[in-house]
């Protein structure tokens, strides 16, 4: 019974349990049936926009095209109405305003030209300008230097005066010197520059002391302007050592032997045709070279001052013969009542009269050939 009662009882659960499977599956029949209903739905809803887009934009199109349409018939309308005249009327007012325009652009190209070169030339002006600043302030200096060294100079020129030096001399260690620092003085050999020295009673210098050749070189420094020499000229200064009697035995004006030199280096060289000295700026203890005694240089005078009697009075006229005015003047004689640099008469208290009523024009003239020394010029 038991048994039976088992089996009846598992045959109702294995029938309820397959009617519920069953009533499960229709359930879930259901929901996929409605998923797909609404699916198909939605495609369709969507079909059905993208179906309105494209009326739309047909439409659209539709509208231009009808648009364009009417624009195209009416350029025609407008076009075909057109003339010959109207057309060659038109193309004039184009020729006339390309016409006006390049004018206009001819006009503008030729201003721009003139305004750069006035550009150039204020250029050029500024330029030059500055040049000109330049070389004025290049003169100025010069001349302020010319200045210093006049003040420097003045009051040995005084005291030459007092000591009895010609105008234009400098007294320096008991003697007075004459520097050719002119550009009115043309350069000479070592022979003409001596003749010049000798001509106004002295000689070239000798410088046979260690205080005579610190002031000249000092000297020398002072007045040394590169403006005086050329490119090509030498900026030595003659003085009177030379060893042309015999080589190697340098010897003064007067004789006497060398004792103590201040050469550059490699100098003297004894040897060949260097048989002059000159003495030249920078520095004093390596001024000296030997160089050919026929190269034309500027010089220095050495002579010792005049005594009272030699010296001129004040109050005295002298009146210097022509010779003697040719040969002191190394320029024009641009003068009536002046002094000459090189006559023995202090400047501020000496009258100079020549013969002459007009000024004329008197040159140095070459020094002749002489064996002996002149004696110094005589005033009548």
């Amino acid at each position: 019974m038991e048994d039976k009662e088992n089996s009846g009882g598992t045959f109702d659960g294995a029938t309820n349990k397959l009617i519920c499977q069953e009533d499960f599956s229709t359930d879930e029949h259901l929901l996929y049936s409605n998923q797909e209903k609404q699916q198909v739905s939605m495609s369709m809803v969507r079909a059905e926009s993208s179906l309105n887009h494209y009326r739309v934009l047909a439409v659209s199109l539709a509208v231009l095209a009808v648009v364009l349409l009417a624009v195209d018939i009416g350029l025609g309308v407008y076009y075909s109405k057109l003339t010959i005249t109207d057309i060659n009327s038109e193309l004039a007012k184009l020729q006339a305003t390309y016409n006006t325009t390049t004018q206009s652009k001819e006009e503008v190209r030729k201003q721009m030209a003139r305004k750069i070169s006035e550009r150039q030339r204020t250029k050029y002006e500024i330029e030059h300008q500055i040049r000109r600043s330049k070389d004025y302030e290049e003169l100025t200096n010069k001349i302020q230097k010319q200045i210093a060294v006049l003040n420097y100079h003045i009051p040995m020129m005084e005291e030459g005066c007092r000591q009895g030096c010609l105008p234009g001399w400098t007294f320096m260690n008991s003697a007075c010197y004459f520097f050719a620092l002119s550009q009115e003085i043309s350069l000479r050999s070592w022979s003409r520059a001596r003749w010049f020295c000798q001509r106004l009673g002295g000689d070239l210098a000798k410088i046979d002391t260690r205080e005579k050749h610190l002031a000249v070189s000092e000297m020398i420094n002072t007045y040394y302007d590169p403006s005086l020499f050329s490119e090509e000229e030498d900026t030595g200064f003659w003085i009177g050592l030379s060893d042309q009697k015999e080589e190697g035995n340098w010897k003064w004006p007067d004789e006497t032997e060398l004792t103590e030199g201040y050469w550059k280096n490699g100098a003297p060289i004894n040897y060949g045709f260097e048989d002059c000295v000159a003495t030249y700026h920078g520095k004093p203890y390596m001024a000296w070279d030997d160089i050919a005694c026929h190269h034309d240089l500027r010089w220095i005078c050495e002579m010792a001052p005049r005594s009272p009697l030699q010296r001129t009075s004040s109050a005295q006229l002298l009146r210097v013969t022509e010779p003697a005015l040719q040969f002191l003047n190394p320029g024009l004689c641009s003068f009536h009542y002046s002094v000459s640099s090189y006559l023995p008469a202090c400047l501020s208290s000496h009258t100079l009269y020549t013969s002459r009523s007009s000024p004329q024009p008197c040159l140095l003239p070459n020094p002749p050939p002489f064996s002996s020394p002149p004696s110094p010029l005589r005033f009548l």
